[in-house]
């Protein structure tokens, strides 16, 4: 029985200093978010204060992301995510002013990174991801443009949502040598909590991300 404690002693030091010894990545990316479900279009009924139906519709959303990769084996890894991307729209209603939409999106995630061909340790090749994160939002609206927003203005109606998102998708990183690879993800992002239409709750953020960066 020692000989065998010594033995599983041995084996899972042996597998901690592995894990130790495998440098984390750190990559960069550039996002563009496009709106899919409600996120890109959903209509309301008419209200007291609006009497026809009004569609708030959001475009392309620009950002960025921070991922630090840790390789656990030869095809598999763990990451960190750190996002954020802002959305511009508008709300529309017959014989109505126009309403400007913004939505911001601040993200905080951890995905699993699934490598083939056993590129997890240098970060190359074809990889599938999925993973969670905790997404604090910020949803806009205003009759003017948004210089408003530092100066406080008050004519702004503004929702603050924190919410659970899941995360699902593709990518590859490019280049055999060891060093900086250019790097490409398609992912979608799915609200799962906090969107609630019967509590008056922001519709998901929904939407497919693409984005372009390095790894290093």
């Amino acid at each position: 029985m020692r000989i065998l404690r010594l033995s599983a002693l041995a084996l899972a030091l042996g597998t901690t200093s592995a894990l130790v010894a495998q440098d984390p990545h750190f990559g960069f990316g550039i996002n563009m978010g496009f709106p899919t479900g409600d996120f890109l279009s959903k209509t309301y009924p008419p209200t007291g204060t609006v009497l026809t139906q009004q569609t708030d519709g959001y475009d392309i959303g620009l950002g960025g992301q921070l991922t630090i990769s840790f390789p656990i084996d030869p095809t598999f890894a763990l990451r960190l995510n750190f996002n954020g991307m802002t959305t511009h729209g508008t709300n529309t209603a017959t014989g109505y002013q126009d309403l400007n939409l913004r939505h911001e999106l601040f993200g905080i995630g951890g995905d699993m990174q699934f490598f083939l061909n056993g590129g997890a340790i240098r970060h190359r090749g074809t990889y599938f991801l999925l993973g969670a994160s905790a997404d604090f939002e910020r949803f806009d609206r205003s009759y003017s443009d948004y210089e408003w927003d530092w100066w406080g203005d008050t004519s702004t109606d503004t929702v603050r949502k924190s919410r659970v998102a899941g995360n699902i998708g593709i990518g590859h990183s490019f280049g055999h040598a060891p060093g900086t690879r250019f790097n490409l993800e398609v992912a979608f992002h799915k609200t799962l909590t906090g969107n609630d239409a019967s509590k008056h709750e922001p519709p998901s953020a929904d939407f497919m991300k693409v984005s372009f960066g390095w790894v290093f």
